[in-house]
């Protein structure tokens, strides 16, 4: 089966490598000529644990190869994914859907013989008839279907995800469509992977849903954080109070800085969007903006109060930059809101981040400084905070760091440590909701 991955960002690499593992014959065509010469020669542009193996294994097999081309691909190919970026469009939080549609009119002028075109890109109600129109306007005699095909990928553990998945959501219109998406994901057979086959719409709104309904959860145990704070309660007693109701669940009820990364919070909003335009409400979706949104803020108060009240001419060393542990990515990281504020009101921060540290030089001020090593950024710092669970943190020698400060505040933000353990390591311990 010939498989064409339109963009070979993080959803295109990673699931064009994980179908040429299946077995298909994958083309992954991307615009930038710098990440396609890049990966012809190896060099994977995105940070996911095991991606660059799968990648060379499957390119030294013949599997999987990279083009800058749409015509020499499209018209051999039995399914075209997009999988471009859609982010919030700027003013109103709509995702911007330029890029599929500059993909779709592409794709239309090449194909040759049935071909289904899949919308792998996370993208709003109605996309998919919206590119089926595109194709139709601009080559009327193409044999082609549409198809919704979202992603549920976690980065860090993407692999996995796509190889083992809670489920594959097909969207199609008709039987001919789903046999060729079955045909290509009957791997997953194997281990009796749920396959949802439904409409168009629905599988559009899933990945949107998903999404929120996580994100609720998040904001959730955050404001009960706050209250477990003020009233003398444990958060992680209560979150496992409530986990162990198989009807909540026990994940997504960690208590933190806030979401980030490059799903929530762009979802979060182009759902709200949806909602407004159908006429349909969106409360929750909207109070999970707002309640994430606050929680970042009441970070930097926290790390105000453990150091006196105020941050001004104070060292502040910060430990892990990205929104989540096992990636680079730095969208909407929770230290994109909190590093700042603590710089403008006077702090000197050196933060370090196993991965995430050339990506925070784009993001983060100039003003930041950054140790290239643990032990670097915390030297003579008056105060640690913990910003990202990366497991090279989880287990901090806390009696070496203690030396190595001038102060002996310690800020947890994902509650990685105890209090009793830190307090026996000399520490004035600060985390959330305990």
């Amino acid at each position: 089966m010939n498989v064409v991955m339109i963009g070979a960002g993080y959803v295109g690499l990673v699931s064009g490598a994980c179908f040429a593992e299946f077995g298909a014959n994958v083309t992954c065509i991307d615009i930038d000529e710098g990440k396609v010469e890049a990966l012809r020669n190896g060099i994977i542009p995105i940070y996911e644990p095991g991606l660059d193996d799968l990648v060379l294994r499957n390119v030294k097999a013949g599997r999987l190869q990279f083009s800058t081309q749409f015509h020499d691909w499209i018209g051999n190919a039995d399914l075209v994914f997009i999988a471009v970026g859609t982010p919030s469009r700027r003013g109103d939080g709509h995702a911007d859907l330029k890029y599929v549609y500059a993909a779709a009119t592409e794709i239309a002028t090449h194909l040759q013989g049935y071909t289904v075109i899949v919308d792998k890109s996370t993208v709003p109600v109605g996309t998919a008839r919206e590119v089926k129109n595109v194709i139709q306007q601009v080559n009327p005699n193409a044999d082609f279907d549409v198809a919704s095909n979202p992603e549920f990928l976690r980065e860090g553990s993407a692999i996995n995800d796509f190889m083992r998945p809670d489920r594959v959501v097909l969207g199609v219109e008709n039987e001919r469509a789903a046999n060729l998406l079955r045909e290509l994901y009957r791997p997953l057979n194997l281990i009796e992977a749920p396959i949802l086959v439904t409409d168009l719409e629905s599988a559009e709104i899933t990945k949107y849903a998903a999404n929120a309904f996580l994100a609720t959860k998040i904001s959730f145990i955050n404001e009960v954080a706050e209250l477990c704070e003020k009233t003398g309660a444990d958060v992680h007693a209560v979150a496992k109070g409530i986990g162990l109701d198989g009807r909540i669940g026990k994940k997504f009820l960690h208590a933190g800085p806030g979401y980030g990364g490059s799903c929530f919070p762009k979802d979060t909003l182009a759902m709200i969007r949806m909602s407004q335009e159908a006429g349909a409400s969106s409360r929750i979706v909207e109070a999970v903006v707002a309640v994430n949104d606050a929680q970042k803020l009441r970070m930097v108060k926290k790390i105000e109060m453990a150091l006196g009240g105020s941050v001004k001419n104070k060292t502040i060393a910060v430990l892990g930059l990205t929104f989540k542990p096992e990636t680079d990515d730095m969208r909407d990281a929770p230290s994109l809101t909190i590093l700042p504020a603590l710089l403008e009101q006077g702090a000197r921060i050196v933060a370090h981040d196993p991965e995430g540290m050339d990506e925070a030089r784009n993001e983060l001020p100039d003003t930041m400084e950054y140790g290239e090593t643990i032990e670097e950024a915390v030297k003579g710092a008056d105060a640690i905070v913990l910003m990202t669970e990366w497991n090279e943190y989880r287990g901090l020698d806390l009696k070496k760091l203690k030396i190595l400060m001038n102060g002996d505040v310690f800020v947890d933000l994902r509650n990685v440590y105890e209090g009793q353990q830190m307090e026996a390591c000399g520490f004035k311990y600060s985390c959330v909701g305990r």
